[in-house]
């Protein structure tokens, strides 16, 4: 993932592999576009024709893990939240590269950002979660409603997949940098549950592994349908996953 910001007056760019986030949203032509390169994926790597539901929602889920991510990383690691509505988006589908546009993002008090234009200042840490919180339903609403009726999905299904996204997308930075446990403990302060229009909360929770070292996993508020191609390669949160696949699952791909 490699995110490239525009400057002032500088046009997002076009052709060549690019797709911007608010053609994405309008549901037509170019979602279309969008949507046959999953289908194609997964003919070709798991041989078989997915269900058009599964491949919008393997779409949704392709975009917006690292959309989110947009928003949330400069979050946890600069404390700074930017405004990115899906005009100022662009996404570059086989490299997965993204071009952005930032006029405005909120900060702390005391952050040498906090006299930039554009800039913010929020009073505290509780009052940034609520930038973040803001700042991805803006973004993600949109595109929800493009894609939503190619998944069959609507509402709470929906957003309960955003809910995922947020969560899983930053967990697995958190590990990048190895702050896994910080990472949990802002995704919980962040997602603690009744947080409209989220559904749920974080939701980790610990697993016994072997020889009693704990595993964090995390109940998911939704479903990718990943099992509908391929019912033994799901990942260790599906909710169609037990417990004790889960340890077995975890514990592979921690000593892979």
């Amino acid at each position: 993932m490699r995110v490239t910001e525009t400057a002032e007056g500088e046009p997002l760019p076009r052709g060549a592999g690019w797709v911007h986030a608010a053609r994405l949203a309008e549901g037509g032509p170019e979602l279309d576009a969008f949507l046959a390169w999953d289908e194609a994926q997964v003919i070709r790597d798991h041989g078989r024709r997915p269900r058009p539901d599964v491949t919008a929602t393997f779409g949704l889920h392709r975009y917006a893990w690292p959309a989110c991510l947009l928003i949330t990383a400069p979050w946890f690691l600069l404390r700074r939240v930017p405004r990115i509505p899906v005009e100022h988006v662009a996404h570059h589908r086989e490299s997965g590269a993204f071009a952005v546009r930032v006029t405005a993002f909120a900060c702390l008090p005391g952050d040498p950002a906090a006299g930039l234009p554009g800039a913010r200042v929020v009073p505290d840490e509780e009052a940034l979660r609520a930038e973040v919180r803001a700042a991805a339903a803006e973004h993600l609403e949109p595109v929800l409603g493009g894609f939503g009726p190619r998944t069959r999905r609507r509402g709470r299904a929906l957003w309960g997949l955003a809910t995922d996204e947020i969560v899983e997308g930053l967990w697995h930075v958190a590990r990048l940098f190895d702050e896994e446990a910080r990472g949990r403990r802002e995704l919980e302060l962040l997602l603690p549950g009744a947080t409209r229009p989220y559904v749920g909360s974080a939701a980790f929770r610990d697993l016994a592994g072997p020889a009693g070292r704990p595993l964090p996993t995390r109940d998911r508020a939704s479903c990718c349908l990943f099992y509908t191609v391929d019912p033994e390669g799901t990942c260790p949160t599906c909710p169609r996953t037990c417990d004790a696949e889960r340890v077995g699952k975890s514990t592979v791909a921690g000593a892979s």
